[in-house]
């Protein structure tokens, strides 16, 4: 059998929790040694059971990840697997590695976990049959800043694994024969004791026989294949609220992962990206806006209408305005989020000179600039030198 983990469950490198779950499953009830004829069965299920206790812990698959299988395996005999995560000198390295400061307690608190309880087995030293709450799942979903601005119900599509609609999560035909697994006698875990740095101890691990399901069937549902899982699309709506940011995230109660032997549903976790607008420019509550006038705008003033996310406002322009001047419209920014006021909108006005002038625009220019006491050459190009000074 290969030495490899992933090539003992016969999943992916980049196979998600349920589907290394289903893998082990699938693998253990063919090389289990109590119903597999091969001579070496024992070895090939303890292969198994390795490989299903490291890639689905997050750390420790990380860690294979990184440093392969040989490497892992030797820092795993040396008491840890620090060397993967950039721990102290060493990691563990035996009780030597605790003189590595703060790399050394990273060491002391993988062993820990290692014995008591974290290798496989249950959060807390739980039961193994006791109900656990499935884990979180994480979309991403992308909005608009008129949705930001106003709020919406937006409707969405994901994947996510659901209890199998056959088996009701079971894993087994309702017609099977269940029995109370003969090997953790229903608790789900069994307890070896191990020789340890610290002395004897006892380790708990979820039972290799039931899963730490605490039951067995003598068949498996056709659908899941006795996983009790399958893989859904579904659809649902949520409520985006008012003056929500790129970065922040959603969360729906109970839309997430099914928890185990009847615990509750985990949580769904949807992240928001707000697109770029093609007119406003979001900073923080305040939005920002460019807004072009024209030269006799900027001399004699003016009152202009101000695009908003809520329609138009007149702003006025003072005379003599400069390109490039920057003008507030109190609380026609972005709503805050749970709160009463809004940000800004900051308006930035830009001068535009025209392209071209026709006779009566030249003429008109000309002695604006003549009675400013300016010598004109018209040669040279006046349009140029009054777009120059500005």
């Amino acid at each position: 059998m290969s030495e490899d983990f992933y090539e003992a469950l016969g999943v992916s490198r980049d196979a998600s929790e349920d589907e290394i779950k289903k893998a082990y499953r699938k693998k253990a009830a063919e090389h289990h040694p109590d119903v597999s004829d091969e001579p070496n069965a024992e070895e090939k299920f303890k292969k198994i059971e390795k490989a299903k206790e490291v890639l689905s812990d997050e750390e420790k698959r990380q860690a294979y990840d990184q440093m392969g299988h040989d490497r892992f395996e030797q820092a795993e005999k040396r008491g840890g697997f620090d060397e993967g995560r950039g721990g102290g000198a060493g990691g563990m390295g035996g009780m030597g590695g605790m003189g590595g400061g703060a790399g050394g307690m990273g060491g002391v608190e993988d062993i820990f976990e290692q014995f008591f309880g974290g290798a496989g087995g249950s959060r807390g030293g739980q039961r193994g049959n006791q109900p656990r709450q499935g884990r979180n799942l994480r979309t991403a979903m992308e909005i608009t800043l008129e949705e930001a601005y106003n709020g919406a119900e937006k409707e969405f599509t994901v994947t996510r694994p659901e209890n199998c609609s056959d088996c009701d999560g079971k894993g087994h035909p309702d017609d099977a024969e269940v029995s109370t697994c003969r090997e953790c006698d229903g608790t789900g875990q069994v307890t070896r004791v191990q020789q340890t740095p610290f002395g004897r101890v006892q380790q708990r691990s979820t039972c290799r026989r039931c899963g730490g399901e605490g039951e067995t069937a003598d068949k498996q549902c056709s659908t899941c294949g006795g996983d009790g899982i399958d893989e859904n699309e579904v659809t649902l709506t949520v409520e985006v609220p008012e003056g929500i940011r790129s970065g922040q995230t959603l969360r729906m109660n109970g839309e997430g992962a099914p928890g185990e032997n009847r615990g509750p549903n985990g949580d769904l976790l949807i992240d928001i990206e707000i697109k770029d607008h093609a007119t406003f420019e979001r900073d923080g509550d305040d939005l920002h806006y460019n807004h072009a006038i024209s030269f006799p705008q900027a001399v004699f003033g003016d009152k202009v209408e101000i695009p908003t996310l809520d329609g138009t406002k007149k702003m006025d322009i003072p005379g003599g305005t400069q390109s490039g001047e920057q003008f507030r419209l109190r609380g026609e920014g972005m709503p805050r989020l749970r709160g009463r006021r809004s940000g800004h909108l900051y308006v930035t006005v830009q001068v535009v000179t025209p392209d071209s002038l026709n006779k009566d625009q030249r003429e008109a220019l000309e002695a604006f600039a003549e009675a400013g006491g300016e010598e004109v050459d018209v040669s040279e190009g006046f349009f140029e030198k009054i777009k120059n000074s500005f």
